[in-house]
């Protein structure tokens, strides 16, 4: 009979596998990189159990219910992937520490709260240079044009047609 793979390599074979097909997975790497190297600490463990995740999920510098609930989310991917190979793994359920999403309430500023916005740019450092106007042009195209701030920080000088006053979005939510 021979030893269990490291948790370190389970991680490394699932995020290959996903990158394979085609997903970019910034934060799951970094989380499940550092449940990996938590399991593997834990001694030897054949399967992945609700057990293991929760007790990672609870080493979170900040232990707030959703940031527990975002690496229990993480980690539902993960135990897919292993109980393909393993079918005792445990798949932790949804919701074990409550939404890992929520829905902030939309504040809608006010004239004068977009006046006192761009101008407090002003008072950024260095005055009079870059950083200021640069964050006065962004939010004030953001308030006249209803851009998310990722389509704004996407835009390059070729999105922009002066003469037509067209401005392309390329990059918009869900790649629209």
């Amino acid at each position: 009979m021979r030893a269990p793979a490291s948790w370190q390599t389970r991680v490394a074979a699932y995020l290959a596998y996903r990158r394979a097909h085609g997903f970019v997975l910034v934060i799951a790497d970094s989380q499940l990189r550092a449940f990996a190297r938590f399991a593997d600490t834990q001694g030897p463990a054949e399967h992945l159990t609700v057990a293991l995740a929760a007790a990672w999920a609870r080493t979170a510098r900040r232990p707030h219910p959703l940031t527990l609930a975002r690496r229990m989310e993480v980690l539902r991917g993960f135990a897919h992937y292993c109980r393909r190979l393993d079918p005792a793994t445990e798949i932790p359920p949804r919701n074990l520490f409550g939404s890992a999403h929520r829905r902030l309430v939309p504040h809608i500023f006010t004239e004068g709260e977009l006046i006192a916005l761009l101008e407090a740019t002003e008072t950024l450092v260095p005055r009079g240079g870059l950083r200021p106007a640069t964050c006065r042009c962004v939010l004030g195209l953001l308030a006249a044009s209803g851009l998310r701030i990722s389509e704004a920080l996407a835009l390059s000088c070729a999105d922009v047609d002066l003469k037509t006053g067209v401005l392309s979005i390329r990059a918009g939510k869900f790649q629209k």
